[in-house]
């Protein structure tokens, strides 16, 4: 019986690499059957197509303006049916190793059919890559992701004020509203150590959105404790004391 044809997304920012991509897919199809079911410039635009469109494998470059493709990887990864990852690369042998050295099937370009046809019967029976995976050979992102009622919400990492953890979730929070995450707050304090500072065991704050310290008075005169507030809210968020020594030397007086 002949395999199924795969639904497939090409991702990169370069129109006459993605229409060779197409071509090659043509030239094996006979072998490994498929169907293109659209292309995109970049990780945000196919994160957007992904709201609307089944896929089974997608074929994404690395090197891509607004959002790379091991970025893209990474918020794909936590789709309810996430899709399998093929990337596509011009990196070097020695960058090659991380992909190698975590399970992670690429082509090089220029790619040669041969070498598609075969990755895409490895993505047949392959499990999706996991973010566990990918997080060694990842840059820090520049989105967070949200799942609301099946639509992917990208929230710039400069517009968050402050990560809260909350039951299993962490709120982040921007100027216009809060979105929940399905993200460790240990996780994104060790992602993201140049923007955030802990101010207490279940906050993270923008340094950038700092604009001074308050001191409140505790209840019946008794001892206070002190708080951050931010630039553009007006919020005041309080600090530990374990985390004060550390607050008031990262974020001075």
């Amino acid at each position: 019986m002949d395999p199924a044809p795969l639904a497939v997304l090409i991702v990169d920012d370069e129109a006459p690499a993605r229409e060779r991509l197409r071509d090659l897919l043509g030239d094996i199809a006979a072998d490994q059957p498929t169907r293109v079911v659209g292309m995109a410039g970049n990780g945000l635009e196919a994160l957007r197509m992904l709201e609307n469109t089944n896929v089974d494998v997608i074929l994404v470059d690395i090197r891509m303006p607004a959002m790379g493709g091991i970025e893209f990887a990474q918020h794909a990864s936590k789709l309810k049916v996430p899709p399998r990852i093929i990337f596509v690369t011009a990196y070097d042998e020695h960058a090659v190793q991380a992909f190698e050295l975590n399970a992670i099937d690429y082509l090089l370009k220029p790619v040669r059919s041969e070498r598609l046809a075969a990755a895409l019967g490895k993505a047949r029976t392959a499990a999706p890559v996991t973010r566990e995976e990918l997080d060694p050979i990842a840059e820090p992102r520049r989105h967070l992701t949200c799942s609301e009622r099946g639509k992917i919400h990208l929230i710039p990492i400069a517009d968050v004020l402050y990560l809260k953890a909350e039951l299993k979730y962490v709120t982040a929070r921007t100027v216009a509203r809060e979105f929940l995450l399905e993200e460790s707050l240990v996780q994104l304090e060790q992602e993201f150590p140049e923007r955030f500072v802990r101010i207490h065991r279940n906050c993270l704050v923008s340094r950038e959105a700092v604009v001074g310290f308050e001191r409140s008075v505790g209840e019946d005169g008794g001892e206070g404790y002190w708080s951050v507030r931010l630039n553009t809210l007006g919020e005041l968020l309080p600090i530990s004391r374990r985390q004060w020594a550390n607050v008031r030397a990262v974020l001075g007086d």
